[in-house]
């Protein structure tokens, strides 16, 4: 490698070659799902915590991939067995951070994705901060898992669900990337939004009203593939996010990395992921005995 040394001598290792070819990766999630012992035999030299180096040339980017999660095992081993191969093939350091909502209060995407944030920067002093739904798989190997020095990315930019269309202008949901730097000028993200919806919404307000724009890659490139699923018990439509979405200018300062409240119940270094389990307390709604009736009534309806 020594045609990779740097002017002072500090490094005899390559930088990494540019993507040359067009690599379309034709998505196929595999069926059976292999398990996660297999999917660690195809990657063998990705590390405890899903960590890996490319082992001959030093990495440009060190990117964390932060993913909110409850009980969709099926979709996390098509994702780590789709992610792992993808990000090696960008000579990145990278680590996957899986955070699991325990309990079964109302799923909350946007605190989660708070709470990996804050524990991927304790472990390291990671350059790009993806989020990443767990349905989600990247169908083209141009779009790298980087981030834009100045601006908040949103990746998903063309899903086969949409009809690899953007669903409206101001979209951030499904995979976004930030800089820590980008993520704490604009307070992290809003930790109101109980249950589904609303909250990328909020976050791509938080965008503009700390001063930043979102960018996106060519539709080309931000091709993803979502993994089919029915909506989840727990995350239920959620009634109040129009009303929030009203308060973001407002709210945006006071809520946020700045007011997050959790607790880490456990940090595993799974051999394919960093696995966080947090207790991120209750939607405080759910206490309204109006609510609970409510709730009882989408039970119902969803087992008929």
């Amino acid at each position: 490698h020594g045609h990779g040394t740097t002017t002072n001598g500090t490094s005899t290792k390559r930088l990494p070659d540019p993507l040359t070819t067009a690599c379309w990766t034709c998505v196929r999630a595999p069926v059976p799902p292999l398990s996660l012992e297999e999917i660690r035999q195809r990657n063998p030299l990705v590390q405890p915590g899903g960590r890996y180096r490319p082992p001959d040339c030093e990495p440009r980017h060190h990117t964390a991939i932060v993913v909110p999660y409850r009980n969709r095992q099926t979709h996390l081993r098509a994702l780590l067995y789709h992610l792992h191969p993808f990000l090696q093939r960008q000579q990145i350091h990278y680590s996957i951070y899986i955070v699991q909502q325990w309990g079964n209060s109302t799923f909350n995407r946007a605190k989660l994705l708070n709470v990996g944030v804050r524990e991927a920067l304790r472990d390291e002093d990671w350059s790009c901060i993806f989020l990443h739904d767990v349905d989600l798989l990247p169908e083209n190997d141009h779009n790298t898992y980087t981030c834009h020095k100045q601006f908040p990315t949103h990746l998903s930019v063309a899903m086969d669900k949409f009809r690899y269309r953007l669903p409206y202008p101001q979209y951030f949901g499904g995979v976004s990337a930030l800089t820590p730097d980008q993520y704490m000028k604009m307070n992290g993200f809003p930790n109101q939004y109980w249950g589904w919806g609303g909250e990328d919404d909020d976050i791509a307000a938080r965008v503009r009203l700390s001063g930043m724009k979102i960018v996106r890659p060519p539709v080309a490139i931000g091709h993803y593939k979502m993994i089919k699923h029915k909506g989840d018990r727990g995350n239920e439509q959620n009634p109040r996010r129009f009303d929030l979405l009203k308060r973001t200018r407002l709210n945006w300062r006071s809520d946020g990395l700045n007011s997050l409240t959790y607790e880490l119940l456990s940090k595993e270094l799974e051999p394919l992921y960093t696995n966080l389990t947090v207790d991120i307390g209750d939607d405080p709604h759910l206490n309204n005995s109006q609510h609970n009736k409510q709730i009882l009534l989408l039970d119902t309806t969803n087992q008929a």
